[in-house]
């Protein structure tokens, strides 16, 4: 019996709430919602208009792996599945650099400088005349990148355009080198900004990298997505092969070492036996052997070097991975962003809520809603 009566409690208490009231307190101001909400779409489509552009550029790869270990590859690919990593016994044997870190490689600030020195080319509107233009994409991340206007009169561009007054050429020179040691700090906004532009990612379970480009321009876009695609090739190429390629160029200078050896030896023993072809004397056929073995000698050495020189050659061949590309690089057509739709379909309804808010609070039907009353 007390339950049913404090069920009933509860239910006047929900039923306390007068819909109806707070819908003609609504209805009474709604003067203030065709106020409102113009000014609020004014206010959204001003800034949406004033964000720039950006496209993107997507690239995929698909690295070779090692084939000694491709069932404890696929024993690891398995396990990722579950979120168990396996370490070592997943993939690539006793390397130290697995497709997992690659993202973190291209997020060393030694990879991101490295990218300065790419020549890229702002295409001209040739309907108006423009001619493309030419430069490195350090200058066009620091000259060429759009900003909303409010980002002009922001505090730190202020305060950086009064220290550009007294900045003096010296200063100017420095800061044109770049130094991964000690960057400028010009250098290191050019760093992060590379940083949210270009984004690599790996798929655990089937060890595709994926490569996301961001940029204001599609042309350039694309461009530094293919750059980004073969430096991270050559990079991986280069630690892959390395010890391939000391011990190729350590066979390389020994062929040479043994080649001179043995050419000698042969010279010498040719030499000798051109000068005593008709002296019988044993003293001089002695000498005319120990040329001979010399020159055999030097033949098995200089031989048995060659045959390492093609091994190493091969070895280089053998490590070198192979990349498949998955998806290539293509000049984007359509702008990825900004939403400027969303934009504004996101002010008006926040304006919406405040206005109700605040007509809700005025009429004392804010406190009820809550709960507070």
């Amino acid at each position: 019996m007390n339950e049913n009566i404090n069920n009933q409690e509860l239910l006047e208490e929900e039923s306390s709430i007068d819909f109806g009231k707070i819908f003609k307190d609504l209805l009474k101001h709604k003067g203030l919602y065709f106020k409102v909400l113009p000014v609020a779409f004014v206010l959204a489509a001003i800034i949406a208009l004033s964000l720039p552009n950006y496209y993107n550029c997507q690239v995929k790869l698909s690295p070779e792996m090692s084939g000694k270990s491709t069932s404890a590859g696929s024993l690891a690919s398995l396990a990722s599945s579950f979120g168990v990593n396996l370490g070592n016994a997943g993939g690539m044997g006793t390397e130290a650099l697995f497709p997992t870190l690659y993202p973190d490689l291209m997020n060393s600030v030694d990879f991101k400088t490295s990218l300065f020195p790419v020549p890229v080319t702002i295409e001209g509107n040739k309907d108006k005349g423009e001619q493309d233009r030419t430069m490195t994409y350090y200058d066009y991340m620091e000259n060429e990148q759009k900003t909303p206007w409010w980002s002009a009169v922001s505090p730190g561009k202020v305060i950086g355009w009064v220290k550009s007054i007294f900045t003096t050429k010296d200063e100017e020179e420095t800061s044109s080198k770049v130094d991964p040691f000690r960057l400028t700090k010009k250098q290191t906004e050019i760093v992060k900004a590379i940083d949210e532009n270009i984004v690599c990612d790996v798929d655990k379970k089937t060890m595709v990298i994926t490569i996301n480009v961001t940029d204001q321009d599609p042309v350039i876009c694309a461009t530094m997505a293919d750059t980004v695609k073969n430096r991270l090739q050559n990079f991986i190429t280069d630690y892959r092969t390395s010890k391939a390629r000391v011990d190729l160029e350590y066979n390389r200078k020994l062929y040479q070492e043994t080649k001179a050896r043995y050419d000698k030896a042969r010279r010498l023993y040719a030499e000798f036996t051109d000068a005593n072809q008709d002296i019988i004397l044993q003293t001089v056929r002695q000498r005319q052997v120990e040329l001979e073995n010399e020159m055999q000698l030097q033949y098995n050495a200089y031989t048995q070097v060659a045959a390492q020189l093609m091994a190493a050659e091969a070895k280089v061949q053998e490590d070198t991975p192979a990349f498949t590309t998955l998806q290539s690089a293509t000049v984007p057509v359509k702008k990825t962003g900004p939403k400027r739709a969303q934009i504004c379909i996101i002010f008006l309804f926040l304006a919406f809520l405040g206005t109700t808010a605040w007509i809700l609070y005025k009429e004392g039907e804010l406190k009820s809603l809550l709960g507070l009353s």
